[in-house]
């Protein structure tokens, strides 16, 4: 996977906005105003990005990937993870990992807010 084809996949997910809050170097994706998704822009041969995970779920990750999934970079090490794509993780993988993130985020919205994201 590259940038171009993990964006495409993210701005697909249902009410999902992309911005870069914090300069042209980090692409952030949000659900409902919330980020599940950081991704870094200066890195161009190398994909990594930051994920929201289940804390347990982390923990296995980290063991089973050690050179692939770190605890997540500038973020909560306990719920975050850093994933370095384009290594020993396929694309369904990493597909899964973004997904799981953005799951964890849409059900932390309010009911009226995800009502109204899941009739977009």
């Amino acid at each position: 996977m590259n940038i171009e084809q993990l964006r495409e996949y993210c701005i697909g997910l249902k009410g999902v906005t992309e911005e870069l809050p914090f300069g042209p170097d980090t692409l952030v994706f949000k659900v409902g105003g919330k980020v599940f998704l950081l991704v870094g822009l200066d890195q161009v041969n190398q994909l990594a990005f930051n994920v929201k995970c289940d804390p347990d779920r982390a923990i296995e990750l980290r063991a089973d990937y050690p050179n692939t999934v770190l605890p997540g970079y500038h973020m909560n090490k306990k719920h975050w993870n850093t994933v370095h794509g384009n290594q020993d993780l396929s694309d369904v993988a990493l597909v899964e990992l973004i997904d799981h993130s953005y799951d964890l985020v849409f059900k932390s919205l309010t009911k009226s807010l995800k009502d109204q994201l899941s009739a977009m």
